[in-house]
């Protein structure tokens, strides 16, 4: 059977057909073309033709003619529509006018870069142009570096690299930093929350760097589609920008199936595996040798789905290297022999994580399974896109597990197939980020007494530093004088540098196999806790909360541990508030101390608690920014106290998961307490503060999005089809009071706000 033919099997099947919850068709669509600029040099408009290019997509057009003006952009369309040739055009026609002009390409990961390089290869040899290209980063050898700092026109590196590696050496790169004309960051949807935050830190030492060196470069930025794309551009870049985001790229018929596994476990909320429902769908079509993505969250599922798909191709001799796993941890070399088979066709089934999510090339895919809700929109956009990539019918399936965040899209297909309600958020000035980079940019140059970072305090926290004997006041200036080499002390992803590193002594010669913030160390590494990595799971033997270390040992059991954590939340200032019937809403700083009193032992799938043991660590205390809302001090008649609590427990509940759909970040990215009667507020209230010291701007986001995430809540539990409330709504029973129905008693308290 071809394509159409199963897609059509599948609509009358009835044991798949009942669980389909919607089924999108998404018509082809015309390209629409607009001439190649006069201006673009002959040899690159011939290298193109090669490739069977003549004419340009309308936004590619649009995007190098407002290069061409001297404009910063932003390009939002759609994977695999041709970025790539929104930049790739201006910086070579440039650099082909003049031979000293210089461009910075940042790309999130190794990979990405690799695959962006091999295209801008080839794109430079067809012209017969003599423009240098290398990529620097961490594999790049000693040998090539000085080279590469010399002569190349083009420099392809990271984030991390050019934090740690080329602003703080920028004297070996006088080349690049005083003919910079472009910088390009593709994927910068990416750059959210604390890797956001970083980011816009790392953009202002670099644009200080050319400014020293007399460069005043130009940004071309791709993003996926959020909600604020211009808004976050600016963010990171520190400039305004125009927004791109004109689709013309052309596109085959397109069919997007969202698919809920059947429920086994009515009372508890509990579905058939999505894992399993997903191997039953991807046998289908591997069997009828349909080109084929499956995206599992974690390593371990990778190659799980992997020996199950292989089973299908068992009886045919050499047939079962059809089926290949991608996920971290492979070697470069065998990533890319993957890859390079995807694009011939040798392969007609790859098992991947969110690794091959971003716009690596592996060539022309028809179907792509989505093996549980990726995330956000965005990358569920992202990842259906890897099918379907030359203008044919392709088809993506979307299959919910049981979180509570993948029942409401799948339940919620209009939320969904709408205008992106995601916003990518970041906070450049949040204290404990901004200090880390106000020590690299002085370690890089000197401060002047007149000069801004960022903020109106700068020269304050320059105050604070000569304080602590980190710089030194002399004239005008600020100079460094410690001896540590601060870039080397922060991490991109993290807003602490007080990180604890993870080792794993499975075998004899121990490994680094994470890192965790300290506020996250209490609740994640206490000894005894099962951590789990890349879907492996890992048991805390030792933690040396000094040395900022634990040690773990490979495990396989069949339950996760989750802290009691006994949080106590004081308000500092209150930034913003708002009172509508006697709802109370603000936001503001909050001090939060937490300390972890026990742990339990979770038993997976049916979340039965099945022991737990005590956790002796000392309590640990951080300033942050939260959003919290107070009910009325009276509540309506017959609402006794323990409703009251376990109304404020079941809406807790659900706002953790209600939350991250619109702020773009990972559930744990956030917390949720309530207080019954807060000091503060003399009401009942709940509080979601940011899990990052100093905040990265959820909480004011969230004030904004008041209405909307109540809303989300209220529908998340009315359309769960447990009956008193599950995990996959208000959370499992056990944790509630007396013999009411929590479900019931959650949704009378959310009766209370007008929404």
């Amino acid at each position: 059977m071809n394509l159409e033919q199963l897609l059509q099997y599948i609509k009358n099947n009835e044991r798949i057909g009942k669980n389909i919850t919607h089924w999108e068709r998404i018509p082809a669509k015309e390209a629409q073309f607009a001439p190649f600029p006069d201006w673009i040099d002959t040899r690159i408009k011939k290298a193109l033709e090669q490739k069977g290019i003549y004419r340009l997509y309308s936004h590619q057009a649009e995007a190098v003619s407002k290069v061409k003006q001297g404009k910063n952009i932003v390009v939002v369309t759609p994977t695999a529509s041709g970025k790539t040739m929104c930049y790739n055009i201006p910086v070579l026609n440039a650099i082909i006018k003049d031979e000293e002009s210089r461009a910075l390409f940042l790309f999130p990961t190794k990979a990405l870069s690799q695959d962006q390089m091999a295209e801008l290869h080839e794109l430079i040899t067809r012209a017969g142009v003599n423009v240098k290209t290398f990529t620097y980063d961490g594999d790049t050898p000693q040998s090539a570096r000085k080279a590469i700092r010399q002569a190349g026109h083009i420099v392809v590196t990271n984030p991390d690299m050019l934090h740690s590696g080329i602003l703080p050496h920028h004297t070996k790169w006088t080349k690049l930093f005083e003919n910079l004309k472009f910088v390009i960051i593709d994927e910068i949807h990416q750059y959210r929350g604390v890797f956001g935050s970083h980011m816009a830190n790392v953009i202002r030492r670099l644009k200080r760097i050319c400014k020293f060196y007399g460069s005043n470069p130009q940004f071309i930025c791709c993003s996926a589609t959020i909600a604020n794309p211009g808004e976050l551009t600016e963010k990171i870049i520190g400039e305004g920008v125009e927004v791109i985001d004109n689709n013309g790229a052309p596109s085959g018929e397109k069919h997007i199936i969202f698919y809920n596994p059947p429920v086994v476990n009515k009372e508890l909320g509990i579905r058939r595996s999505s894992l399993m429902e997903a191997r039953m769908i991807a046998e289908l079509l591997v069997k009828n040798n349909i080109q084929t993505i499956i995206f599992t969250k974690s390593r371990l599922n990778v190659e799980v789905m992997v020996t199950y798909l292989r089973d299908v191709f068992k009886s045919k001799m050499n047939q079962e290297e059809k089926i290949r796993g991608y996920r971290g941890g492979y070697l470069p070399n065998q990533r890319r022999e993957i890859e390079r088979k995807m694009r011939d066709g040798e392969i007609t089934g790859i098992v991947a994580t969110n690794a091959l999510e971003l716009g690596i090339d592996i060539g022309t895919l028809e179907a792509c399974i989505m093996c549980g809700y990726p995330g956000t929109i965005s990358s569920t956009w992202q990842q259906a896109g890897r099918a379907g990539r030359k203008n044919m019918i392709s088809a993506a399936f979307l299959i919910a597990s049981s979180n509570p965040i993948d029942q409401y899209i799948i339940t919620h297909p209009e939320y969904f197939f709408g205008k992106s309600p995601e916003n990518g958020l970041i906070n450049p000035d949040n204290l404990a980020i901004l200090l880390s980079h106000i020590k690299c940019a002085a370690f890089e140059l000197p401060f002047t007494d007149d000069e801004k970072f960022g903020v109106e305090t700068t020269q304050e926290i320059l105050s604070f530093l000569e304080d602590a004997k980190i710089l030194r006041h002399v004239g005008n200036r600020w100079h460094w004088m410690s001896e540590a080499f601060p870039a080397d002390e922060i991490s991109l992803r993290s807003a602490s540098n007080e990180n604890f590193i993870i080792i794993d002594i499975t075998t004899p010669n121990h490994r680094v196999i994470g890192e965790c913030d300290r506020f996250s160390a209490p609740m994640l590494i206490h000894e005894e806790a099962i951590y789990i990595h890349e879907g492996q799971q890992y048991q805390v033997e030792k933690l040396d909360f000094e040395e900022k270390k634990a040690y773990v040992r490979s495990v396989d059991v069949d339950y996760y541990t989750d802290a009691n954590l006994a949080v106590e939340l004081k308000v500092i200032d209150v930034f913003r508030e708002e009172e509508d019937k006697d709802i109370l809403k603000c936001s503001g700083e909050v001090m939060v101390t937490a300390l972890v009193t026990m742990f339990k032992k979770i038993k997976f799938y049916t979340h039965e608690n099945i022991g737990s043991g005590p956790v002796d660590l000392p309590e640990i205390t951080m300033h942050t920014t939260s959003y919290w809302i107070s009910f009325p001090e009276l509540m309506p008649e017959g609402m006794t106290q323990t409703d009251i609590q376990n109304g404020l427990l079941g809406l807790s509940n659900v706002l953790s998961n209600a939350a991250p759909i619109y702020l773009m970040c990972d559930p744990r990215d956030i917390s949720v307490v309530y207080q019954v009667k807060s000091p503060f507020t003399q009401r009942p209230t709940i509080y979601i503060y940011d899990n990052y010291p100093g905040g990265v701007g959820f909480s004011d986001k969230l004030f904004d999005l008041h209405k909307e995430i109540l809303k989300t809540a209220e529908e998340m539990i009315k359309h769960c089809g447990c009956e008193e409330g599950c995990p996959s709504c208000v959370g499992p029973l056990n944790e509630f009071l007396g013999s009411g129905n929590p479900k019931d008693t959650t949704l009378k308290l959310l009766k209370l706000i007008d929404k």
